[in-house]
């Protein structure tokens, strides 16, 4: 896939791309309102590479990658104008008990690596730098557990395309080509009711996700039901299936009896994944909507875009802080996040959707 067309150098993307790894950290932050801290927030996108440079060098083989991306407002605040075409406000979604929850964020930075270390001392370097000019809305340690199952048991990402495929799924490309070899992302923290799950039986369990349990293979179209999770994520556009790039990570606290997904998507465009929650939701149709649902709520959801590393190394230290700042929502689960804070690279304004 071409990523630009022309004469134009191609943009390189950022790791979003990146294999799998054993240890992730999740933080989302928002910027404080002054003119100060945004120039600082700023200044931190610069210069990540060569932080990244030297806690990479630390383990030139721990896998290290980190994605720095970007809310609608915050991107108004950093960057001006133009913007990535599609970028908004997380679209909430009511429906019955069902809630996608829209929770506040102006930056993601969604770092990887073989090893928690490697994580840690990259998220520490980077609240070095801004962690007087951020609050922190979220802060997630995720690992990878067993062979790459959720705490639900079953396999997790496994439609999760590779290669070429990938990269059809998670870059933009021309249809916006001045942000081209961007990547739209949507993350959400889901919380798991263990208990009431585990009563299931495992028939039960499978009926849910519409996948064999130990196995992964898929069930069948005779057996598996419409509301399968399985199949009311499968987008199909013209024909084809739309997929997008997941790497979700369990997370958790036993001694606290939290348990949960965090959910990341990056998609050429959001539609697809918008279009997934909808379906998970409100139903397809309306009312046939993701039993699993049923054992799990979402406390947390926010878009954001991650530009092309080559847009971040273009950058100067100047920035514009107009728009007013953002507060951590109250639908966030304070107890499922680090404490309150007021703190390439591998290198919303839309009304939320109801439905009784």
């Amino acid at each position: 896939m071409n990523l630009t067309s022309g004469e134009d150098p191609t943009p390189v993307p950022q790791p979003v791309l990146a294999p799998l790894t054993s240890a992730a950290i999740f933080l989302v932050v928002c910027i404080k309102p002054d003119r100060e801290s945004c120039a600082i927030v700023r200044s931190l996108c610069v210069d990540l590479p060569g932080i990244f440079r030297a806690v990479d060098f630390r383990r030139v083989e721990g896998g290290l990658s980190c994605v720095a991306a970007f809310g609608s407002e915050a991107w108004d605040r950093l960057f001006g104008s133009p913007r990535p075409a599609d970028l908004h406000p997380f679209r909430e979604i009511r429906s019955g008990e069902r809630h996608a929850v829209s929770t506040a964020g102006d930056v993601l930075f969604h770092i990887r690596a073989k090893r928690m270390d490697l994580c840690f001392e990259l998220v520490t370097q980077i609240m070095v730098r801004i962690g007087g000019t951020v609050s922190t809305v979220d802060e997630t340690h995720g690992f990878r557990y067993f062979d790459d199952r959720d705490l639900l048991g079953f396999v997790d990402g496994t439609e999760t395309p590779r290669g070429e495929a990938a990269l059809n799924a998670a870059i933009v490309a021309a249809e916006d080509s001045t942000f081209a070899g961007g990547s739209y992302v949507i993350v959400q923290k889901y919380l798991h009711d263990m208990g009431k799950w585990n009563a299931l039986s495992t028939e039960e369990q499978e009926l849910i996700i519409g996948r064999k349990k130990l196995s992964d293979i898929e069930l069948s179209d005779a057996v598996k039901p419409s509301s399968a999770h399985s199949a009311l994520t499968t987008i199909v556009e013209n024909g084809q299936q739309v997929k997008i790039l997941r790497d979700n990570m369990p997370f958790g606290k036993p001694g606290h009896g939290e348990f949960g997904t965090y959910f990341i998507g990056y998609s050429r465009s959001p539609r697809t994944i918008e279009q997934m929650l909808e379906n998970m939701f409100i139903g397809r149709p309306p009312g046939n909507y993701d039993r699993l649902l049923d054992f799990s709520r979402a406390v947390t959801g926010s878009l954001f875009f991650a530009p092309s590393a080559t847009f971040l190394e273009s950058l100067d230290g100047e920035g514009d802080a107009t728009v007013p700042p953002c507060s951590p929502s109250p639908e966030l689960d304070r107890s499922s996040s680090s404490p309150g804070r007021d703190t390439s690279l591998q290198i919303g304004s839309l009304k939320g959707l109801t439905s009784e």
